[in-house]
């Protein structure tokens, strides 16, 4: 067997920046720390800082009053900050630098009389979030057909925004048909699409054709991990989305078979190891790396959280 390590993987800037705040914070105040959602979607990662003492919450009236809560990687609305200012919680925000960019384009294209059209996932932290900012403007439109049915006011102030985690591909189709409909729309001046989202769906697409089989580590509730299996399997291959390999059959393998492994952007590079550990074990496989594009972004930590680390 013949590994295919994808380079681009696993954690972007925004998810580092996240799990360092959470362990930081852990560190700085000792536990409970409460969460507002999970601070990445991963399972792992989440249970890992479960056992640590992180209480992770869907409701801010369930985090006591004075306690400190982080808000996770997807960002939250104006009205969950207001709730936990409310209960004199202290706050701490994780929220990726690329989300709040969408936050603030929502922010101002309300403002300036527009209605958004916001291409994403009905229910997803991240779009919850961000329809937050201006929920009397903005509409969510989930795939191509839902373009069909848009009822716009004044069609001359219409703009979109997109969810970072999407399907790059998906995104553009949905994105055409707007332009098609309303050729006047407005969209923001750099694609709101994460650039490690992008990285890690190139990576598949162009390495995919040279495997029989592509593994991609990460969370079912994880959407662009979820968008990696997608992609694969679109380019004819067999396509797993797994957890860790407790998750993988060894039946559904061949030592004969080339194997693309990669991992989602909330995915630990730990659980990618123990896969190639697996497959190794089990099919005496070896692996070979193959870098698509070079990553070097990094996100600071919330401020309140440099002013501790100081």
């Amino acid at each position: 067997m013949k590994i295919i390590l994808a380079a681009p993987r696993g954690f972007c800037a925004g998810v580092n920046m996240a799990i360092t705040s959470l362990d930081l914070t852990l560190e700085r105040f000792g536990p409970p720390v409460y969460v507002y959602h999970e601070i990445v979607h991963n399972q792992y990662v989440v249970n890992s800082f479960r056992d640590r003492g992180a209480v992770f919450v869907e409701q801010i009236d369930e985090v006591p009053e004075g306690s400190v809560l982080l808000f996770s990687a997807h960002g939250v609305s104006p009205e969950v900050r207001q709730a936990a200012k409310a209960r004199n919680l202290n706050a701490i925000d994780a929220t990726c630098p690329l989300v709040t960019k969408v936050h603030l384009e929502a922010i101002k294209y309300a403002k300036a009389g527009y209605t958004i059209i916001l291409i994403g996932h009905d229910g997803h932290d991240e779009v919850i979030g961000t329809m937050g900012e201006a929920p009397e403007a903005i509409l969510l439109v989930e795939d191509e057909d839902g373009v069909d049915t848009l009822e716009v006011a004044d069609e001359s102030k219409l703009a979109y925004l997109t969810q970072t985690t999407l399907s790059v591909d998906d995104a553009n189709r949905i994105i055409t048909r707007l332009r098609k409909r309303f050729p006047g729309i407005a969209s923001p001046p750099k694609d709101d699409i994460c650039y490690a989202t992008q990285n890690r769906q190139e990576a598949v697409r162009i390495l995919s054709d040279d495997a029989d089989t592509v593994v991609v580590v990460g969370s079912q509730n994880s959407s662009n991990s979820q968008r990696l299996k997608e992609l694969a399997a679109e380019s004819g291959q067999k396509a797993f989305l797994i957890d860790s390999p407790d998750d993988l059959d060894q039946a559904d393998f061949s030592k004969g078979d080339t194997v693309l492994l990669t991992a989602g952007a909330s995915a630990p590079e730990s659980l990618v190891q123990e896969t190639i550990t697996w497959l190794v074990d089990l099919f005496d496989a070896t692996v070979e790396v193959k870098q698509i594009r070079e990553e070097s972004v990094q996100f600071p930590l919330p401020k309140s959280l440099r002013v501790l680390n100081n």
